[in-house]
Formats: C-alpha cells, structure tokens, sequence
C-alpha cells in the first residue's frame, strides 16, 4: 500500500478530508521522526514501539569482490511488534 491509498483508506474512516489527513500523517510522522533522533523511544499500546539501537564500527567484505570495507558506527531504528498487532496478523 502506498502512501495515497493508505491516506484515502484512513481519510474514509477517520471521516476527514484527505487533505487534512495528509497534513495530520505528516505531522505523526515527522514527531515520531524527531523523537528517534532525540534518542527517545515511541510507543503505542497494542501496536508496537519505535526506538533506536547503536551499532558498532565493524569491517565488512563486499560479495562478488572480497574487497574489505570499514563500516562506521551507526544509530539504527528497530520496531518491536505489539500483541494486538502480532495477534491481527497472524490470524490473517
């Protein structure tokens, strides 16, 4: 589903334009955006949480080439699943 539908689906049972429901989607995502650079953990009860997790500098070697390449440290971003989510989903 790509962001259109997926706003076209929520604007019909939100009962909002899908003007508005851009903006508020916009809005959400941008917070939840800031929240992970600040370093803080985003959670929502029954859905899952958003949070950041550091990876440390490592050496890697490239596939085709053996060619060897240092890979800085990183701040990655995980999602763990919530039960309602995991529950809807494997159900399906």
């Amino acid at each position: 589903m790509k962001k259109a539908e997926f706003i076209q689906v929520v604007a019909e049972k939100a009962g909002l334009s899908k003007k508005d429901t851009n903006v508020v989607l916009d809005a959400m995502l941008e917070t939840i955006t800031d929240a992970l650079s600040d370093g803080k953990s985003v959670s929502f009860i029954g859905f899952g949480t958003f949070s950041t997790t550091p990876r440390a500098a490592r050496t890697a070697r490239v596939p085709g080439t053996d060619k060897i390449v240092d890979v800085p440290a990183t701040t990655a971003v995980k999602f763990k699943v919530g039960k309602k989510l995991k529950d809807a989903v494997a159900q399906k």
